[in-house]
């Protein structure tokens, strides 16, 4: 190896390109995965009443098919990382299009129950493949000096998503005449709304085709001339590009592939450090967040809200989802994580314990009283409006962050598996908790809220100004 690989000028870490607003468009075509992770998240939500009324199914049924597509979800995020590395990133984000399109066809023309099952379980094979390269990709082909805030659009996507999927069923169900099951081009309203991520399904297709493959994928297929040309068009063309790319094959020869068997260690299987990273995963959803998400306008409902309504309300807050995720952006290097997580947690705690309060009045015909009601509804919007500007955003900083690089890429998957079996459980239980009592349920979610605040405290360090290396 040359002394200029072992040495690659500073330019090659902080190169501006010249025409930023392409990149700025690749990352933001490459987080329309995110999007889609986030539309097909929460557009269930419009369908789960419909649901149970068309397939005479009780809670339990429900939840299981509405849940089910997170069993997809683990797969595809468990495979996607192979996929990419042996097909390219690009090759992945088009399978994964192709997977959202039919699954959307699918789930709008469901002949049977199980139909419905499997093409939630297709859907959630793409979002597990999305949620996966996204990320890598924007990572791999943004300039170091720019890293931070193009990564972020995969968030920001995520959540803008939900908010397009509640206004998009909130219209449609509208002009079905405000039901679910009301009729719209000779469809159920609810098929409707499945069917309709066609549109930004294909687009993310159409879009993958419009943007390169990533430099490191090129180099790790010998392609080091179109690696070049894709280093010049991203990074800007006064950087050494031959320096940048012996610089990229360094780092991939010098990098460890951690394993399972790096994690095992400690009196309790897993080393300390990846329990930590369960614990944070696990209480980012035993809060109870996808609730208001994939449940929101039946919650609704069954206190006694009108679905219209009910639906707007959803709609308002995936806005607070956005509002949050945006303050967390700004301040997650500000203030730091830990601070960030300990005032989410306090909020949460504040927010579940007053919706506890409201839903353990009687209904007074099909109603909650009128203060009670309303103490319903800005209670949920303080919940994910703490949960968004804290432990939505800085539990995924976190994972990235706090694992020694000897694991980290081991760990980071073992805690990602633990969150989708986390919202797996919450998902599931839900609608039959509810059925039992939804107070209780929601006393449930405060005391888990209540839980985090000492497991910050006591487990969590850190992470702020710090770099990788000092993690171990």
């Amino acid at each position: 190896m040359t002394s200029t690989a072992q040495a690659p000028p500073p330019g090659a870490r902080t190169a501006h390109p010249e025409h930023l607003g392409h990149v700025i468009f690749i990352a933001a075509a490459a987080a329309m995965g995110g999007f889609l992770f986030g539309y097909d998240s929460a557009v269930i939500n419009g369908a789960v009443e419909a649901i149970r009324s068309r397939y005479e199914i009780g809670s339990g049924t429900l939840a299981q098919v509405i849940a089910i597509a997170l069993i997809g979800c683990a797969i595809g995020a468990a495979t996607a990382g192979r996929i990419a590395d042996r097909i390219g990133r690009i090759r992945c984000m088009q399978i994964s299009a192709v997977l959202f399109t039919v699954s959307a066809v699918g789930s709008a023309l469901p002949f049977a129950l199980w139909d419905l099952a499997f093409w939630r379980i297709i859907g959630g094979f793409a979002i597990g493949m999305a949620s996966v390269i996204g990320p890598a990709y924007i990572a791999e082909v943004s300039p170091a000096a720019y890293r931070g805030r193009l990564g972020s659009f995969q968030q920001a996507a995520i959540v803008i998503g939900i908010a397009v999927s509640q206004l998009v069923n909130w219209g449609i169900l509208n002009a079905a005449g405000g039901g679910q099951r009301g009729k719209l081009i000779g469809l159920e309203a609810w098929q409707v709304m499945l069917g309709v991520m066609v549109v930004p399904a294909v687009l993310y297709g159409l879009l993958s085709f419009a943007i390169p493959e990533s430099p490191r994928f090129l180099i790790s297929a010998g392609k080091h001339e179109r690696a070049r040309t894709v280093l010049k068009e991203v990074e800007g063309d006064k950087i050494d590009l031959d320096a940048r790319v012996a610089e990229i094959e360094l780092a991939m020869k010098r990098e460890h592939k951690s394993t399972f068997k790096d994690l095992l260690g400690g009196s309790f299987f897993f080393k300390p450090i990846v329990w930590v990273g369960i614990g944070l995963s696990v209480f980012q959803q035993f809060v109870g967040i996808n609730v208001a998400f994939y449940y929101s306008s039946t919650l609704w409902q069954s206190v006694g809200v009108d679905p219209s309504e009910s639906f707007f309300y959803s709609f308002t807050t995936s806005i607070i989802n956005i509002i949050g995720t945006v303050i967390a952006m700004i301040f997650v290097d500000r203030i730091g994580r830990r601070p960030l997580a300990l005032i989410g947690s306090a909020g949460m705690v504040i927010g579940l314990g007053l919706e506890a309060w409201a839903f353990s009045f009687n209904l007074v015909d099909g109603k909650l009283p009128a203060t009670q009601g309303w103490v319903a509804l800005v209670a949920a919007h303080v919940f994910v409006l703490f949960f968004a500007l804290s432990w939505g955003v800085v539990v995924w900083v976190f994972l990235g962050e706090m694992f020694p690089n000897r694991i980290r890429a081991a760990a980071l998957g073992v805690a990602a598996s633990a969150q989708w079996i986390a919202n797996w459980a919450i998902t599931a239980s839900f609608p039959s908790l509810a059925d039992w009592n939804l107070s209780g349920t929601y006393i449930i979610y405060t005391v888990f809220a209540a839980l985090s605040i000492p497991f910050v405290l006591k487990f969590v360090k850190e992470t702020k100004g710090k770099t990788l290396e000092e993690m171990g």
